[in-house]
């Protein structure tokens, strides 16, 4: 289906629009290939090749709609979703990886870790906890866990707080690039708990403060990823 607007078109819509490059767009030589097709705007017409389109196309004050509605892929029950289940975490094995550097802080977290594991049903012969000396060496020793196949996912727990060098920086990053290229090499689920604050009020607000535990929200996602590996992608 081929669409063209006359420049008095153009002009309309511009004219109901307070937007000054629309109120000029019907003066404008414009040829651009966007998304696989070209526009070509002048003072006589603006032709518009056939396109397919879910819904609607919408542009500088012209909206050209689609006369015929399909569902979106949502809509349509062939469409399979896959989500992980925190119901289902019976069986499932947990490794936790915990620096000890901030272990007033850490420990805190851990706890949370524990007590949300024990919520959702994980035994606790399920679990096995793995100190390191801080949080830079946490993605190595996380990335050996997952290469064992002993775990369904392993969650990573530190704190690191802003200094008055870029010590926090690179300790920072280098903790959560780690754990990103665990999860990505060993292919199971390694689960970023790692805290980064400016001060340790920061870090205590977060580890059971006001602000909540964050280690027991990370033993939450790596429930879920677990689930998902487990009984949908494998």
């Amino acid at each position: 289906m081929a669409i063209s607007y006359t420049a008095a078109n153009v002009s309309a819509a511009a004219a109901a629009d307070s937007s000054p490059f629309l109120s000029h767009f019907h003066r404008l030589r414009w040829s651009s290939v966007l998304t696989g097709f070209s526009l070509c705007f002048s003072s006589g017409s603006i032709p518009l090749p056939a396109m397919s389109m879910s819904g609607g196309f919408r542009g500088y004050g012209v909206a050209v709609e689609r006369k015929d509605h399909r569902p979106s892929f949502a809509e349509t029950a062939a469409v399979r979703h896959f989500v992980g289940s925190l119901t289902r975490a019976e069986g499932l094995r947990f490794a936790v990886v915990v620096a000890r550097f901030n272990e007033i802080v850490t420990k805190q977290l851990l706890e949370g870790a524990l007590e949300t594991f024990k919520k959702y049903s994980v035994r606790e012969e399920d679990i096995d906890v793995v100190w390191v000396p801080g949080s830079f060496e946490i993605g190595v020793v996380a990335d050996r866990l997952g290469r064992s196949r002993n775990y369904h996912a392993v969650l990573c727990i530190g704190a690191v707080i802003r200094g008055d060098t870029s010590h926090y920086e690179a300790v920072a990053n280098t903790a959560a690039s780690g754990v990103f290229s665990a999860g990505l090499n060993s292919g199971v689920p390694c689960i970023f708990g790692v805290l980064t604050c400016d001060n340790m009020e920061q870090a205590l607000n977060r580890a059971g403060g006001k602000s909540g535990n964050k280690g027991a929200e990370a033993a939450v996602t790596a429930i879920e990823m677990a689930s998902l590996f487990e009984h949908h992608l494998k």
